[in-house]
């Protein structure tokens, strides 16, 4: 699972808690900011070096490698769209089936400090809207326990995701920093 966190931190990087995922994943309509595109590193919690390469692979479809401890061969690597809404920028991956499968949605920032700064979705808060109705779903047994399943339609995620009384849905789960070309 630590390779997939790893990963996921490209929205993918879950240090903690199991998986909400969603049904549809973010359509290739929208390009990622150019910013976003490049090599970035970080550490995990153990001290040790996570290193990530971003690249576009096609129309408005991107590729994210990561390179443990600075070694020249990626690990792992996925593929990723992304998509603005509102004032946030989000990014979406196929899920191994492992985990659940289907897609997972995660936020990202660029910060003025040539920082990548990734969220995910905070489990027990999801669990609480579809308590409440706000989103339909259901729970999914995964490898790490149990996970969400979204089912509703995107534009009704995004209507309940871009509301700022939902900010507190997002958690930060990796800072990036740019790696000096």
């Amino acid at each position: 699972m630590q390779a997939w966190r790893v990963l996921m931190a490209l929205a993918f990087l879950l240090l903690s808690g199991c998986l909400v995922v969603f049904k549809e994943p973010l359509p290739a309509e929208q390009a990622a900011p150019a910013a976003l595109l490049g090599k970035w590193a970080s550490q995990n919690a153990w001290g040790e070096p996570l290193n990530i390469e971003l690249r576009q692979i096609g129309v408005n479809r991107y590729r994210a490698a990561s390179f443990p401890g600075g070694t020249a061969r990626p690990r792992d690597s996925y593929e990723f769209t992304v998509s603005r809404h509102g004032n946030r920028w989000y990014l979406s991956a196929a899920v191994p089936q492992a985990f659940g499968g289907h897609y997972s949605i995660a936020g990202f920032e660029l910060t003025a400090r040539h920082e990548l700064v990734l969220y995910t979705l905070d489990l027990e808060q999801i669990r609480q809207s579809l308590g409440q109705k706000a989103l339909s779903g259901e729970s999914m047994p995964t490898a790490e326990g149990e996970g969400l399943l979204i089912s509703s339609p995107l534009p009704e995620v995004f209507a309940y995701l871009d509301d700022p009384a939902n900010s507190d849905l997002f958690v930060e789960t990796a800072r990036f920093k740019r790696v000096a070309r």
